[in-house]
């Protein structure tokens, strides 16, 4: 499995990351760990947890990005947090990076860093329903997806949660629009 290397939605997070990145940071889907080494350069950033479902991801972090407020950890979404309650009870964000896999799925090429689900924005949804359990009351977000992802039904899940969200910036690429929002809890 490849190391997702950053593309144009990625150089558009990593923008904003080091901006709105304070307290404790969760970046999921870490891939080569540019948006963990953004948040961990804001001086109001105590702790950055990197997650990628992709065991070689975290293997190349843990090797090439030393940093001491950055942890690297093998997950699956926020799996690692809730299969280990005792170590990590009470742990909650400030702020939450994800740029997730958001395109729709294709047969014939698979690919873990870029398939969201059939229509591309079930990860996404996976994502609000397991986030729930690791706000704080002012936890922010920032979520990077496609209008292939359908803008309409992104934002339909986010209300879903009673969160509010804002468009910081769209950028055409090619086919697509590459959108990306700061979401709040209401």
């Amino acid at each position: 499995m490849e190391i997702y290397q950053p593309q144009e939605d990625s150089l558009l997070l990593k923008k904003y990351v080091k901006e709105y990145s304070k307290g404790i940071v969760l970046d999921i889907g870490t891939g080569s760990g540019i948006q963990a080494q953004e948040a961990a350069k804001n001086k109001k950033v105590v702790k950055v947890y990197a997650l990628d479902i992709n065991r070689e991801a975290i293997e190349h972090c843990k090797y090439n990005i030393f940093n001491k407020k950055i942890i690297f950890l093998y997950s699956n979404l926020f799996s690692v947090f809730r299969n280990n309650p005792r170590k990590y009870q009470g742990l909650k964000f400030d702020t939450i990076i994800f740029n997730p896999p958001y395109l729709p799925k294709e047969e014939r090429d698979k690919d873990i860093a870029l398939d969201g689900g059939k229509q591309g924005h079930e990860l996404i949804q996976k994502f609000f329903y397991e986030a729930q359990d690791y706000l704080k009351p002012k936890t922010k977000i920032l979520l990077v997806f496609s209008s292939l992802t359908g803008k309409d039904r992104i934002e339909k899940i986010i209300r879903k949660y009673r969160m509010s969200f804002k468009e910081l910036e769209k950028k055409h690429i090619f086919f697509e629009d590459i959108y990306l929002y700061l979401i709040e809890k209401d």
